[in-house]
């Protein structure tokens, strides 16, 4: 992986929008990110990660509420933009955290959602692949093959996490390594196998209780039974010896049961040659009965034949009686209706005579002379005439009938003309009112559409209001700042003077100690001259004129003025760079007061304020007048709608009034027409329907009395046909002999059983006066004493082979159960001792004296390989003395053993715990095994190739050699085109990295990147 662009944008320290080019640095291959503590060289590595991953190496929780700037102001946008390449291409990541913005409406603020995109460059430019962050994630995933934890520890080593795997105790590193080469899975192998342990030893237990408890039951049935033999005392104590013992008591239930078989067998054949010589008396006991039941039966039947014979000489007149019955009722019944039809026919023609002639002669029908003429006529003919003058009276009605209708709706008709006169005269007030209320509205819209433009007009300054209160917000802080800083300055321009005085004192009263030190020279070679020794200076041993040391001034002296002027130095550096710091302060919160004073720019404060909030409500008020305005428009174009509707309607209203009108004048004409001489058409057609009620009723009378009569004749003449074949001489002797339909059913039923009972009876006793039976009855007393007791052997054999076979069956059932389940425990036993034994191992239990399991192992062989790539670059840096040897000695406490890391020192010849080393040692160490972790953690990434590289502080721990032996290791870094960023603050870093980075403070607070440069 190669990055080639990072841009930040209101993230971190960073405000304004920094580009990085890291292609900038391809040729340097090493380039170094200088700047002060806390200007935000980290948050360079903090940008990079938070854009591949979305979080921040540094927050181990709630990161991204810590992402956006602090300088940004309310409608500025944090995003960082990552441009990298990896084998598959060339890809650019943007992202944005969550962050609170002011809102569109409504004023306030709401929550921007955190975004995320992702693009390839391909042949057509940049090329959108996804935007969902799980997408993202995914694509990333697959791109990278590195996660966040491996990104971190192969790429960005980051301040203050070299040292965490050097130091780290074996559970920590054991964390740590599982996160990077996810050896999860084997923890999951480990406790799988543990599962499969505990639950084949579960099954074996439950296996061997089995066992035991169907032997246990397979004794007991034994020993209820009373099957042991002389052995009984002897009970085995191993489970193949129990069972064998047990196939002994089975053999014996084997012959128990063929001997009680036997001799259920013979009790079986002795109980049906008893019960067969008892059912055989029985039968001829039971024959004697019923021959003694038949002879009596006999006689008392042949007592009963007179009064049988005279009941079927009643039975069978009742019958030919029966067959005339339906003959007689119709005939009577005939000569009854033909009677009650000639009184209906009377009384109808009585009533309907007077309606034969026409409508004159109703009023004189009781003297008309041809009245009885009329009642001569056949009954046909006078039946015709009375249907025909139905009928005309029917026709007649019909011409009437719309006409009643139209008479019984008079009243419907007079309301719908009045509701329609209603409806016009509504709807031509409610026409009026529209037509009044849209001619008014025009007026009104033109005056609220003045008034809408002026308040636009003064809205339209809210804009420049609100940049100008910005503006007069910054011009007044800066205004109070340089107050306050004036005097910052005076009392730092005063300390600097002071400071400065106190300087030149120093170094006055270090040259004049210097001065008497020269000056006092002589005199101090002089006391040390000693008569007839050589002088130090000339060489002669005559000291005839000695200097005297009037006024002494030792080296003491001399190196305590030095530490004074020394300290006065750097105290009047500090006090001039508090003064600079505080005058550039100054400087700026002039600038940003635009030379007003806190007075003015308070005053012009208020002014911009005013001004806003008069633009914000002459803005308000326009949105309010533009909303009546639409209403207005909204309400002339409804009224328009409305008043289009209302002459519609107006016009269907007096349509339906003329229709009404006209519908009421036809109706009137229609009932007088209708009505004649009578009070109403309903009245009329009252009468008429009676005049046809009348003559049907008549005409239906003189038809139904002639049928009558045809009826009668035909049934008296079938009748007396009847009576001739018959055998009685006159209906009345065949009513006579008539029974009814129960009595003549138990007559019936007497005889036939009487003939069935004889029969019967006779064929019986016919049967057992052949069987040649004694007349004397039978005894059964012996016979049954006989088959009792047969039966009660046979029920105690049974009794007991039943018995005999059940503990057969369920001792040899048991007994195999258990065998077979002994069998199988067997097998589960070898296969437990097997999975025990790999889950001992896996687990690091058993004979495992460094508890090392699986996982542990895995990532033991892991760190031997860290390790040995660690000291490839160590035992330069260290120049051979150092070295980092894997341990698996024994954890403490229970620990995981096989992880731990030991320093081996040459200069020694000993190991020593890595906490034992210097702060220098401890960085090179550190350093070392970082990188070799990055080497083994990018192999086991699927060999990927890492071209950037970031490494964060830590060197100034390091003294001028051990400096330049760690720049040669990240000189063999950049080796094969790889580039190395380096962050830190040492001046001889600086002097060695020729392309750098800086980032910088400008004095409002947020912070810039400058572009690439090289020092000289």
């Amino acid at each position: 992986m190669q990055l080639h662009r990072l841009e930040i944008e209101g993230f971190g320290p960073f405000r304004e929008r920094q580009s990085i080019d890291f292609d900038a640095f391809a040729d340097d291959g090493i380039f170094l990110i200088a700047g002060r503590t806390g200007a935000g060289k980290s948050s360079i590595l903090d940008a990079v990660c938070f854009g591949l991953y979305g979080g921040v190496p540094r927050y181990e929780k709630g990161g991204e509420r810590r992402l956006r700037s602090d300088h940004c102001e309310p409608d500025d946008i944090t995003e960082v933009v990552v441009e990298f390449s990896t084998v598959a291409g060339r890809y650019r990541v943007a992202r944005s955290p969550e962050y609170q913005r002011p809102a569109k409406r409504g004023g306030g603020l709401t929550k921007q959602a955190a975004a995320v995109s992702l693009e390839e460059l391909t042949d057509a430019g940049w090329v959108g692949i996804a935007s969902r962050a799980v997408d993202v994630a995914n694509e990333l995933n697959e791109i990278l093959q590195l996660t966040q934890e491996q990104f971190l520890q192969v790429i960005l080593l980051a301040q203050n996490r070299f040292a965490d795997f050097l130091l780290a105790d074996s559970r920590e590193r054991q964390a740590l390594l599982r996160r990077l080469f996810g050896t999860e899975r084997f923890a999951d192998y480990q406790a799988r196998f543990d599962e499969h342990r505990r639950e084949a030893e579960s099954a074996l237990g439950g296996s061997r209780a089995s066992v035991d408890a169907r032997l246990d039951e397979a004794e007991r049935i034994v020993a209820d039974a009373e099957l042991w033999g002389d052995d009984a005392a002897a009970s085995p104590e191993t489970t193949d010896a129990r069972i064998e013992h047990l196939r002994l008591a089975i053999a014996r239930a084997d012959y128990r049961v063929e001997r009680l078989g036997a001799e259920r067998d013979a009790a079986e054949k002795a109980l049906a040659s008893a019960d067969a010589a008892l059912t055989t008396l029985k039968e001829q006991r039971q024959a004697q009965s019923e021959r003694e039941r038949a002879r009596s039966a006999l006689a008392a039947l042949d007592a009963q034949a007179d009064e049988i014979a005279d009941a079927t000489t009643r039975r069978d007149r009742a019958r030919a009686a029966a067959a005339l019955r339906p003959l007689i009722v119709a005939a009577t019944r005939a000569s009854v209706a033909r009677a009650a039809a000639a009184q209906t026919e009377q009384r109808a023609v009585a009533a309907a005579d007077p309606l034969r002639t026409d409508q004159e002669a109703v009023a004189q029908k009781a003297t008309r002379p041809d009245a009885a003429a009329h009642r001569a006529k056949p009954d046909r003919i006078r039946a015709v005439e009375y249907r025909e003058l139905a009928s005309e009276r029917t026709r007649e009605c019909g011409a009437w009938q719309q006409a009643a209708e139209l008479e019984a709706g008079a009243a419907r008709r007079a309301a719908d003309l009045m509701a329609a006169q209603t409806a016009a005269t509504a709807a031509t007030d409610a026409l009026a009112a529209l037509e009044a209320e849209r001619d008014a509205l025009p007026a009104e819209i033109d005056a609220l559409t003045t008034e809408r433009d002026a308040a636009r007009r003064d809205g339209d300054q809210l804009g420049s209001a609100t940049q100008a209160v910005a503006l007069a917000e910054k011009q007044h802080a800066g205004a109070v700042d340089a107050e306050r800083l004036r005097a910052a300055v005076a009392a730092a321009a005063s300390t600097e003077s002071d400071a400065s005085d106190a300087h030149t004192r120093a170094q006055g009263e270090l040259a004049q100690l210097r001065r008497r030190r020269l000056d006092g020279y002589a005199g101090e070679l002089a006391t040390a001259l000693v008569d007839g020794e050589p002088c130090a200076v000339c060489g002669s041993t005559a000291h005839p004129a000695p200097a005297a040391h009037a006024d002494p001034v030792s080296a003491d002296d001399i190196a305590a003025a030095e530490v004074a002027r020394d300290a006065a130095t750097t105290a009047e550096r500090a006090a001039s760079r508090a003064l600079a710091e505080r005058t550039a302060e100054l400087a700026a919160a002039v600038e940003r007061s635009g030379g007003l004073g806190v007075d003015d720019a308070s005053a012009q404060l208020a002014q911009a304020l005013a001004a806003r909030d008069a633009a914000a409500a002459a803005a308000a008020r326009a949105g309010q007048l533009s909303d009546r305005l639409d209403g207005l428009q909204r309400s002339l174009a409804d009224l328009e709608r409305r008043r289009t509707a209302a002459s519609e309607a107006l016009a269907a209203c007096r349509t339906e009034l003329s229709l009404a009108e006209q519908r009421s004048a036809d109706a009137d004409a229609a009932i007088e027409r209708a009505r004649g001489d009578h009070d109403t058409v309903a009245d009329r057609l009252a009468e008429a329907r009676e005049q046809i009620a009348l003559a049907t009723a008549a005409a239906d009378a003189i038809q139904a009395h002639a049928d009558a009569a045809e009826h009668e004749r035909a049934a008296v003449a079938e009748l007396a046909e009847a009576l001739e074949a018959s055998v009685f001489d006159d209906a009345t002797e065949a009513e006579q002999a008539m029974l009814g339909a129960s009595e003549l059913s138990a007559l019936d039923e007497r005889i036939t059983a009487y003939a069935v009972d004889v029969t019967k009876e006779r064929a019986l006793l016919l049967d057992l006066e052949m069987r040649m039976l004694p007349d004397e009855p039978i005894d059964l007393a012996a016979a049954e004493q006989e088959a009792l007791r047969a039966r009660a052997a046979w029920q105690d054999a049974v009794d007991a082979d039943s018995q005999a076979r059940s503990v057969q069956r369920g001792l040899t059932a048991t007994v195999d159960s258990a065998a077979h389940a002994h069998e199988a425990s067997a097998e589960q036993a070898a296969e437990f001792e097997v999975i025990r034994g790999l889950a001992d191992a896996l687990a690091g239990r058993s004979g495992n004296t460094h508890k090392m399991n699986l996982e542990t192992f895995v990532l033991a062989a892991e760190l031997e390989e860290i390790v040995a790539a660690a000291n490839l670059r160590l035992q330069d840096m260290s120049d051979g003395r150092y070295q980092l040897r894997h341990s698996d000695a024994l954890a403490a406490r229970g620990a995981a053993s096989g992880l731990g890391i030991v320093v081996f020192d040459a200069f020694t010849g000993q190991t020593r715990p890595a906490k034992s080393l210097s702060g220098g040692e401890t960085f090179l160490s550190s350093l070392a095994l970082a990188l070799g972790l990055a080497e083994v953690v990018t192999a086991r990434a699927g060999g990927i190739r890492l071209d950037t590289l970031f490494i964060d502080e830590g060197f100034g721990s390091l003294d001028a050699d051990t400096l330049e032996t760690a720049m040669r290791t990240l000189d063999e870094l950049r080796q094969g085109g790889r580039t190395v960023g380096v962050i830190s603050h040492v001046e001889a870093m600086q002097e060695q990295i020729p392309a750098q980075l800086s980032v910088r403070t400008l004095p409002d607070g947020h912070s810039v990147i400058d572009a690439p440069r090289r020092s000289s």
